[in-house]
């Protein structure tokens, strides 16, 4: 038992306490030692819910004890999906399509709600210029022929954006190189 919940129950060495109550401290002192170590977890990065559920997973802790940390973290405003999704889309518009990062936020455990309004802040004329940019890098010492156009189409497309956005950044690219 940790000292916190020693004391929160006023054990002392020598008592006698019934097997269900040494049950319901041992839980609580359990509850207390995941509570900490999911804040460690959590100081580092910003986690989602699902992350800190697995972490805990890891450690070995029940389910009951996941639920009531992650609950209490929500309760302080440590643990907020719809939080994690729209900095997520944020950070990563500059490098992905709407598509992949969808997919990587769902992998992560957020709810197609918080996903649809994060990426409600994705405009298209960023998601072109992301495209534009890796199109750019793509090409770099490449002829611009018909086959390597249509690897760089393809690379755009395995990089999430979508087929507007990536013929708008093709033909964009295709202007340059004529000029």
């Amino acid at each position: 038992l940790t000292l916190e919940t020693t004391v929160k129950h006023r054990l002392k060495t020598g008592q006698i306490i019934s097997p269900e109550r040494l049950a319901e401290i041992q839980l609580d002192s359990e509850k207390n030692t995941a509570f900490d170590k999911a804040l460690t977890h959590l100081s580092a990065t910003q986690k989602t819910e699902k992350q800190i559920r697995n972490f805990l997973a890891k450690k070995g802790y029940l389910t009951a004890v996941a639920d009531y940390v992650v609950e209490k973290l929500r309760g302080y405003g440590f643990l907020n999906d719809g939080e994690y999704a729209e900095s997520y889309v944020g950070f990563a518009a500059g490098k992905k399509g709407g598509k992949l990062i969808r997919m990587e936020l769902k992998s992560k455990g957020i709810s197609d709600e918080n996903i649809d309004a994060a990426l409600e802040t994705l405009r298209e004329e960023t998601q072109e210029e992301a495209a534009k940019t890796l199109l750019a890098k793509y090409m770099r010492g490449k002829t611009a022929d018909k086959q390597t156009l249509a690897k760089a189409a393809r690379y755009l497309f395995g990089k999430g954006f979508d087929y507007d956005v990536t013929r708008a950044a093709l033909s964009a690219f295709g202007d340059c190189e004529e000029e």
